[in-house]
């Protein structure tokens, strides 16, 4: 029995104009509401960013920063940050490569380049609602939960490739797609953080559903009871699912899937 839903957003539960149907998901909500089926945002994005879509639905979770910080409204279950000495590491690394646009996301803020393209930065005040400009990377008065990094798409798997390299021990890509690549703690991805998040709410990972379209959903798809890949899913994530939705993000895949499920 499913007692958990957790959903990525950025291709999987938000469409192409980064919303959703409001409307058609208060009627799903309200049915898991009445099963006693908890909600849970599993994402790479921040969490000041994530709950700003949800002022409706204060009892959602939030997995936020691929598993390094869970917490809703009132109660933070986890923080889980870099090392000072990894960070520095990792932050020495990312400002020496001029390829690359970076983002140091933290407890308190992310902390971005002033020196960064003004059209990237723009795009990021989207992602990261608490944003801060400064003239380098570090944030010595911060605690840092991943990092975050662009550069051209078609150079992804060559970044992967070097970030295996550069940092064995200390952290681990992971791809979401279009030349992004998270820097995150090993071990802490969102399946890890379901896990925890389970923990605290008695409810293990077999009985949770998860949703997800990208490489950072792969750990949760496989781990949870029922994994269900967006039909516009890398190929990857859509070989490890147990289910696939019936549409893609545009046309409310996650709601068409569970307006089916919770029949």
């Amino acid at each position: 029995m499913i007692k958990l839903i957790a959903v990525d957003m950025d291709g999987t539960f938000l469409n192409s104009n980064q919303d959703y149907d409001r409307a058609r998901f208060a009627k799903v909500h309200a049915r898991m509401t009445e099963r006693g089926i908890r909600f849970v945002v599993a994402s790479g994005n921040q969490y000041f960013q994530l709950r700003s879509f949800f002022t409706d639905y204060p009892d959602t979770i939030y997995v936020a920063e691929n598993g390094a910080y869970i917490r809703d409204a009132e109660t933070t279950y986890a923080v889980h940050t870099f090392s000072p000495e990894a960070t520095a590491t990792l932050t020495r690394y990312l400002s020496a490569d001029p390829v690359l646009a970076a983002i140091a996301c933290g407890v308190k803020t992310a902390h971005i380049r002033r020196s960064e393209d003004p059209a990237f930065i723009d795009e990021m005040r989207r992602y990261y609602h608490r944003l801060q400009l400064q003239d380098t990377l570090a944030a010595p008065d911060d605690q840092i939960l991943k990092f975050a990094t662009k550069m051209p798409p078609a150079r992804t798997q060559e970044y992967l490739a070097k970030y295996n390299e550069a940092f064995a021990g200390i952290a681990v890509p992971t791809s979401s797609g279009h030349g992004d690549i998270d820097i995150i703690q090993p071990g802490r991805h969102k399946a890890a953080g379901l896990a925890e998040l389970g923990q605290a709410l008695n409810i293990p990972l077999s009985e949770m559903a998860a949703f997800g379209d990208g490489g950072n959903d792969l750990e949760m798809i496989r781990e949870v009871g029922l994994g269900v890949a967006m039909k516009n899913a890398d190929p990857e994530v859509l070989a490890a699912a147990a289910a696939v939705t019936p549409v893609d993000n545009d046309a409310s895949g996650v709601c068409a899937f569970l307006e089916d499920y919770l029949k």
